[in-house]
């Protein structure tokens, strides 16, 4: 609450007209409308357009506002974590993660501790966005939550003449949930800044994040006889017993970044540069419980031991890199310096876990972009690091893309991986004595991935993909949630595409994925194939005073072996003998979306073949993803 008043605050006293002098250096860009030539007195004024309001990240070209009322940004504006979800199965409770249903790599657990489940609202450094605006801009993203609570997320920015703007942003989620002891509390907090000096000669960002994802752990339905058994009096979810009670699973985030780069000659004739760039970064995972739970988690407890885990992780980064910054042909390489430490709180010495590791790490990194005859971009980035304690990290990607007629695109990618298994593979300890771990002398896990995409946008707007991942030394957890290196090869093949058909003012979106693990199959139980159907409505409506998109959506994955969902690691892990199947239940939505001006009104009701059929889909074994709900969003745009 203290933040959205400080908002408030700033936004009372920064909201203001803008003018422009004649003589002033500060001239408006083209795509800014004169609306008073200055005839009557020495003054022009400007009434800014969309093409004035710009975002970034920090090594992207900067965007326009996104205020589009396209099908795919409704697919972003109703999720929690503000993303396409595809290939994510939901769980009960906004806020409370979801079931990965496809492989993906997040770059974001090399050399940290990210645990999956906390993964899904982390924003890393290149996650962040700067603007650049000619007016004071704020923007609400609202959705009601489960139960009782809400989500609000709130960004306000500025500029400050010409060459610096700030933003502020917050992020506050609580919803309590269908079920017992299921309360997802989170919040988000950003603070950045940009600023280019008058001769363009100097340039800096800089960012604060604080994340937290705290949620209760209710270890699923204890009965699942009860939950199936279409008995009225458990339509109330509360009525229903879980596993847990008293349990909670907490992560931190928090980053400090700061980046800098010099010309030291006029950039128009000579774009070379000198970057320097640190952050530190600090992420925290406890587990805790009010008493000790072992029939539910099979295992004796120790006496006098702390009930629960503490482990964190930091990284202190300094990179220095020679820049040569042009259009057509961009490159930086340069030295990074890491100061890398994992701790285990709880350690137990009787067990030999440790309780620390710490290490410096030297390395090198490199970016490098060509564009030739506006036909052809090539991305390649590569990083190199050697450590002690951590071994030997290499990471490249490359994306290679070809235009050869206007709207049709062939992009190709081969990237590789080496790098230590994240750190919640590495140790825990645990007052239950069967989950107490520590993988010592782990190889590194080596991930190949060979793809490509074909875009065709001018006829149809349709894209089809390709990927192959071949993974060496796979790192997962069994069935008893102790971390293990596969000696064989998981390879898996991926295939897919998405299109949108029109007819008039019908529309038919839908999205496809075949998957295969084409060995160790039981290493990674999937789906073998997702897909996505979306028909929907759109047209202007009420005068034209709004636009509407009326449809009807329906998700659906085949029935597969699942993975179980372990609270302790807060992780998925091999089934056990007595495996569970999940999928093959259609998930319909209904929705009614509507934009007036700058505000978008998205009222969905998720789930609702629910409401004829008993709810049978899970996001993993004894855990059911949500009933029939109705969510209401609500997306503002103010350019002030």
């Amino acid at each position: 609450m203290k933040y959205l008043l400080l908002l408030s605050f700033v936004f009372s006293v920064l909201v203001n007209g803008q003018q422009v002098n004649k003589t002033d250096s500060n001239k408006p860009s083209s795509d800014t409308l004169k609306v008073d030539s200055g005839e009557k007195d020495s003054m022009e004024i400007y009434k800014p357009t969309i093409n004035d309001y710009l975002v970034k990240t920090r090594f992207s070209d900067k965007k326009i506002y996104d205020t589009t009322f396209s099908i795919e940004r409704s697919y972003i504006a109703t999720q929690y974590n503000k993303k396409d979800n595809f290939g994510k199965i939901p769980s009960a409770n906004i806020g409370s993660g979801f079931q990965n249903l496809v492989y993906e790599k997040n770059a974001e657990q090399n050399l940290t501790l990210l645990p999956e489940n906390k993964s899904f609202y982390i924003k890393g450094e290149n996650d962040i966005n700067y603007y650049d605006v000619k007016t004071p801009t704020t923007t609400f993203f609202y959705n009601n939550a489960m139960r009782n609570g809400g989500q609000l997320q709130t960004t306000y920015t500025q500029n400050v003449g010409k060459n610096f703007n700030f933003a502020l942003e917050y992020m506050g989620l609580r919803s309590q949930g269908l079920y017992r002891n299921s309360l997802a509390s989170s919040n988000n907090t950003i603070f950045s800044g940009h600023y280019n000096s008058p001769n363009g000669k100097y340039e800096a960002y800089a960012h604060y994040i604080h994340q937290n994802v705290d949620n209760q752990e209710n270890g699923g339905i204890a009965d699942m006889d009860v939950f199936l058994s279409g008995d009225s009096r458990f339509n109330n979810r509360q009525n229903i017993e879980t596993n847990l009670e008293g349990v909670e699973s907490r992560y931190s985030y928090r980053r400090y970044y700061f980046s800098q780069e010099f010309s030291p000659f006029d950039p128009a004739k000579y774009p070379f540069k000198l970057r320097h760039t640190i952050y530190h970064q600090g992420n925290k995972y406890y587990f805790t419980e009010s008493a000790a739970n072992t029939d539910f988690f099979n295992s004796e407890s120790i006496d006098g031991f702390p009930l629960g885990s503490k482990k964190f992780s930091n990284n202190l980064s300094n990179t220095f890199s020679l820049v040569w910054d042009n259009e057509k042909f961009k490159l930086d390489a340069g030295f990074r310096h890491q100061y890398l430490v994992f701790g285990n709180k709880n350690a137990y010495p009787i067990l030999n876990i440790p309780g620390y590791f710490k290490e410096q790490r030297i390395g090198a990194v490199g970016n490098l972009q060509i564009k030739l005859l506006d036909k052809i971009q090539l991305k390649s980035f590569l990083e190199i690091s050697k450590g002690s304690e951590f071994g030997d990290y290499i990471k490249t990607t490359n994306l290679l893309v070809f235009e050869p007629i206007k709207d049709y695109l062939v992009e190709g990618r081969v990237n590789f991986q080496s790098a230590y298994p994240s750190f919640n593979y590495l140790v825990n300890s645990s007052h239950y004595v069967e989950h107490n771990y520590y993988l010592q002398s782990p190889n590194n896990e080596v991930v190949t991935q060979l793809g490509g995409t074909v875009r065709l946008a001018k006829w149809f707007d349709t894209k089809v993909f390709v990927d192959f991942f071949k993974i060496d030394n796979y790192t997962y957890f069994d069935n008893l949630s102790k971390p293990q290196q596969s000696s064989s090869s998981l390879n898996i093949s991926q295939i897919g595409g998405e299109s949108t058909v029109k007819y008039g003012k019908f529309n038919l979106n839908g999205k496809v994925l075949f998957q295969k693990a084409l060995s160790s199959q039981d290493l990674l139980p999937m789906p073998d194939f997702i897909g996505r159907i979306n028909l929907f409505y759109q047209a202007p409506a009420f005068k034209k005073a709004a636009e509407v998109q009326v449809g009807v959506k329906l998700y659906y994955f085949t029935k597969f072996d699942s993975r179980e969902y372990s609270p302790i690691v807060n992780d998925y892990i091999l089934p056990g003998t007595n495996s569970y199947s999940i999928g093959g239940q259609p998930i319909a939505d209904v929705y009614f979306n509507m934009r007036v001006k700058r505000m978008f009104f998205y009222i969905e009701g998720q789930h609702i073949n629910q409401t004829f059929m008993q709810n049978k889909s899970f996001t993993s074994p004894n855990y059911p993803i949500y009933d029939f709900r109705l969510n209401l969003g609500v997306v503002w745009y103010l350019f002030h």
